[in-house]
């Protein structure tokens, strides 16, 4: 967007160079341990790239200039709440799908980007409401306590009251968002605000309109983000948010974001030890639904002989859920071979979780045409399955919104309103009611837990997506899966659902916990962010006491989830994997969130190789499809693919293996987990039972095989006649 200026260039050229000075003799903010724990991957300086043009009329804040404003000295309280308007901002509740009109990315306030030491506020209701909650779409905790509660709010509602942003450099601030406070109970938003600039945090300028201040109109209710941009684009150091008026029965609280593009600065420390990029040549944008199609399209010609492109339904829309397989035989099943998925977008509005995957498949093309051994083994010895989008009506919703305007919840349900990540059948109930009642008067098995008759009915309340995953996972015989979501920094195991009635949380672990904890670490701990203690909480959960991990049911239950059903229908072990605290990042932050979790993403893969493997064959070495295979002491079994080859993930150790069948003998042996990497060959061979080898040779010839109780009765009756 271009801007008409009076001033010359030159003139904008030296009051800039004043500022810079202005801000070289105040020297460098004291800086805290915390800021410099991201290690520099950049491959080249900052200065190097090219930064963004400076706008001749986004003039600076040299000293002795006439539009500077003291802050106002405090009085007393009981002000009227709402100020006269002279000039009103026009208010903009739509976002283009990524960039602001003003071009300008989020500052990170919602990323956490920005630290909690960068935010400041003239007062504070309490702790838990402190500047350093005003952040765009932050979460109250459920009793909204003194430490996690949702918006930043003033300690008195009256015109003195204020947030400001420290951005730690000069800054070209373009616009501001807002939202009110995250309450169950209580309605608080600002209204009406003015915006303010420093170089100094003592002299500051408000936004003009003409001759007069600004007046920018704000919320209308608490969730819904509203985008003003600034009439100019002012460059400063600090910016501050003034609030003129609030809800009438309500107080002065807000959520908020701050657009801006950093200024090009060599000399400062800080920001050279945080810049961050990738070398990775990757398509580093948001993909709409169409565009997400024409990036798998051109990967499979890139790579036609490792990847296949279909799809497992359709959503609600008619919209084909896409999914790509990379593998050196694309299309079938090689025997021996495990299967792996990622699924993302089951919440539409989730979004960094779907393109991180449609960045993992052009990685993994790229790397394996350059034949890196470790992705060449990877693709040769793994049939990986990546769904992207499960969710497409929802995602197209969030995308309309854009990154940073779609709230909390725009996009995350199916467009029948249905939430797919707990859509699933509820089986927990069905196996624990069973075991209360030691399997009187039927016996329900541990695992592949059949569905209830009433949710294969058409009318029951199922989105059509839940279905489609249903069928694929009954399909392919997966043996590991993870499911990208957001919101959070975390990676949930489960179960997701607690034992005990009456209560929300309660740890509620599977007969696998020890292996679901490794699979569940495997993740956080190789991601940039997840294990580092010092990095603060998203929302109100601090999850470092399990190391980034934590039992699904501990932290809330959800009855009918994907991770619970794919543990107790199929053979897979399935968990959720919180990618990041902002939902929709900005697209500027795309390159850094690839790099927080690719390793991740490859070392979890790479997780289906461990525990055992084989194949379960008949005396003719025909493979036995649907065997049971046991391990001792552990009250969940798995059963054997079509071609009787199985994989079951185990942690380090020495078991007792049990394979059966019907119709066969059992069969029992040792196998040993060792600690390197590859699943350790456990293959059994078993014998039919005398009864299955009188069947089959009674079928062989036509006939059937004898009852015997039928033929004791019919002798007996025979007796009976000839003694009468």
């Amino acid at each position: 967007m271009a801007y008409r200026v009076d001033a010359s260039p030159a003139l904008a050229l030296a009051l800039l160079a004043v500022s810079l000075a202005g801000i070289r003799a105040q020297g460098a903010a004291p800086e805290d341990p915390d800021h410099y724990v991201q290690e520099v991957w950049s491959r080249e300086p900052y200065d190097e790239r090219p930064g963004p043009e400076l706008q001749p009329s986004s003039t600076p804040l040299p000293e002795g200039t006439e539009e500077k404003e003291r802050e106002p000295r405090p009085r007393d309280p009981g002000p009227p709440k709402r100020a006269t308007k002279p000039k009103k901002a026009p208010r903009r509740e739509k976002l283009a799908a990524e960039a602001p009109p003003s071009g300008c990315p989020p500052l990170g306030l919602e990323t956490l980007k920005i630290t909690d030491f960068q935010l400041h506020a003239s007062t504070t209701k309490r702790y838990g409401l402190g500047a350093h909650r005003g952040r765009l779409n932050i979460q109250a905790g459920i009793n909204e306590n003194d430490f996690y509660d949702g918006a930043w709010c003033a300690g008195r509602n009256d015109l003195h009251q204020w947030i400001e942003v420290d951005a730690r450099r000069l800054t070209r601030f373009t616009g501001v968002i807002t939202q009110g406070r995250n309450s169950l109970w209580l309605s608080d938003w600002v209204t009406s605000y003015k915006v303010m600039v420093s170089n100094d945090s003592h002299t500051w300028v408000t936004v003009k309109n003409g001759s007069g201040d600004m007046i920018f109109e704000g919320n209308s209710e608490k969730e819904i983000p509203v985008l003003n941009e600034l009439p100019v684009p002012m460059v400063a150091r600090y910016i501050r948010i003034n609030p003129q008026s609030w809800f009438d029965n309500g107080n002065i609280c807000m959520r908020m974001e701050i657009l801006g593009c950093p200024l090009p600065d060599p000399n400062n420390y800080y920001h050279r030890r945080n810049e961050m990029t990738t070398t990775d040549d990757l398509d580093f944008k948001h993909h709409n639904y169409k565009e997400m199609r024409q990036l798998m399209k051109i990967v499979n010609e890139m790579c036609p002989n490792i990847t296949r492109i279909y799809n497992i339904g359709k959503s609600h829309q008619g919209l084909k859920l896409y999914a790509v397989e990379i593998s050196d035989h694309p299309g079938e099943h090689e025997v021996g071979e495990p299967e792996f998925h990622y699924i993302a977008g089951a919440h539409g509005n989730e979004v960094l979780g779907r393109e991180l995957l449609l960045l993992l498949l052009q990685f993994l093309c790229q790397e394996y045409l350059a034949r890196n051994s470790r992705i060449v083994w990877l693709v040769e010895e793994t049939r990986i399955h990546i769904l992207p989008s499960l969710n497409p009506d929802g995602y197209e919703k969030a995308y309309e919104g854009g990154s940073e305007l779609g709230g909390w919840s725009l996009g995350r349900w199916t467009h029948d309103g249905i939430d797919i990540n707990n859509n699933f059948p509820d089986l927990n109930t069905l196996l624990w009611e069973a075991e209360d009642r030691q399997n009187v008067p039927r016996k329900v098995p541990n695992h592949y837990i059949a569905i209830p008759e009433w949710f294969l009915f058409e009318n029951a309340t199922v989105a059509m997506e839940t279905r489609a995953v249903i069928a694929w996972m009954e399909k392919i015989p997966f043996v590991l899966g993870g499911n990208l979501q957001g919101g959070e920094l975390v990676v949930a195991y489960p179960y997701d659902m607690v034992r005990s009635q009456w209560k929300t949380q309660e740890h509620s672990p599977t007969p696998d916990d020890h292996v679901f904890r490794w699979l569940a670490y495997s993740y956080a701990s190789t991601h940039r962010l997840m294990t580092d203690a010092r990095r603060r909480v998203c929302h109100t959960e601090d999850f470092q006491k399990e190391e980034g991990t934590v039992n699904g049911a501990s932290w809330h239950t959800v009855a009918g989830s994907l991770n619970d059903f794919s543990y107790l229908h199929t053979n897979c072990f399935e968990l959720s994997i919180y990618v990041g605290c902002d939902k929709y990042p900005h697209e500027s932050q795309l390159p850094e969130e690839w790099e927080n979790n690719r390793e991740s993403l490859i070392v979890f893969m790479e997780q289906v190789h461990r525990g055992i493997k084989g194949m379960v064959r008949d005396l003719h070495g025909k493979g036995i499809p649907n065997a049971i295979i046991s391990v001792e002491g552990v009250n969940h079994d798995i059963r054997t693919a079509s071609n009787g080859d199985y994989w079951r993930l185990l942690n380090p150790g020495e078991y007792v293996v049990t394979a059966k069948a019907e119709g066969f003998t059992t069969s029992s042996k040792n196998c040993m987990v060792g600690y390197d990497m590859g699943a350790t060959q456990c293959d059994f061979t078993l014998s039919k039972t005398n009864l299955a080898r009188i069947r089959e040779i009674m079928e062989k010839f036509g006939k059937q095989p004898v009852s015997l109780p039928t033929r004791r009765l019919k002798l007996r009756g025979r007796k009976r006649r000839q003694r009468g």
